[in-house]
């Protein structure tokens, strides 16, 4: 008996965390796997008429093969957003936006994973963006980035921080905080590089690859190193040339 009231409790823990109710489980799971798996345009078209039975979406919107869904009718999708192979979105309340025209790459994870009932955990995409391949978007304390910002491959924001200021309790045990990462518009985010929650990325700033970003970078700077600094500011006029020059030469000098 006892063993399965812990399957049912199991069972229930379980769906609570991949959908809003029971019902909407089955909706979300019945429409992703009749139309989840179909290739090419003819599985895009599917999915953008079915997919408006689980998810919202403003217009057009382009969802390829393979694209896993949680929460769905948490996620709201702008005219022609385009899903690539292998992404996938967890979203919690208050969910995932995607503004018009933005593309998220193959392999990337926005996750919402908000079973803290944090007041201020989302996922927010700007217009004309781009979500570049294998990043990873943990928006436990609120991520909003802006319109025409292009992160890199393997980028990650990290929107939550474990606390561990007491030697005597587990790291688990301690709790968690979750101020938020915002990055503005127009700005880049290079390769392999980390936002650490509470940073927030401003208007046409650059992250150098490979950079750790503990603290806010200011608008149109280039910003690189572990943690970063700011190695320069973006001027107006410089060719982009002089701009790679000074940038490798200063990334050079701090190793």
């Amino acid at each position: 008996m006892s063993e399965h009231l812990s399957t049912s409790h199991g069972l229930r823990l379980y769906i609570s965390r991949q959908a809003a109710n029971p019902a909407r489980y089955v909706l979300e799971q019945f429409c992703c796997a009749l139309a989840g798996w179909l290739p090419t345009v003819a599985g895009i078209a599917l999915r953008a008429a079915l997919y408006r039975l689980i998810l919202r979406m403003d217009g057009l919107a382009a969802i390829e093969n393979g694209v896993r869904l949680r929460f769905a009718s948490n996620i709201q999708l702008g005219r022609n957003v385009y899903l690539d192979q292998g992404v996938y979105l967890h979203a919690c309340p208050q969910g995932i936006r995607i503004g018009d025209n933005t593309f998220v790459m193959h392999g990337a994870v926005l996750h919402v994973y908000n079973f803290r009932d944090l007041p201020h955990a989302f996922i927010h995409i700007g217009r004309d963006s781009l979500i570049g391949e294998l990043n990873v978007l943990r928006g436990q304390g609120g991520i909003t980035v802006g319109d025409r910002v292009y992160t890199a491959p393997l980028v990650q924001m990290l929107a939550v921080n474990h606390v561990f200021a007491d030697p005597a309790r587990p790291i688990v045990a301690q709790g968690i905080t979750a101020e938020g990462i915002v990055v503005e518009d127009d700005a880049w985010i290079g390769a392999g590089a980390i936002l650490t929650d509470g940073v927030r990325v401003g208007r046409g700033a650059v992250v150098a690859a490979g950079a750790v970003v503990t603290q806010d970078a200011p608008p149109h700077t280039v910003v690189g190193g572990v943690p970063a600094r700011v190695l320069r500011e973006i001027t107006p006029g410089a060719s982009p040339a002089a701009h790679k020059l000074v940038f490798f030469s200063k990334t050079h000098s701090m190793t």
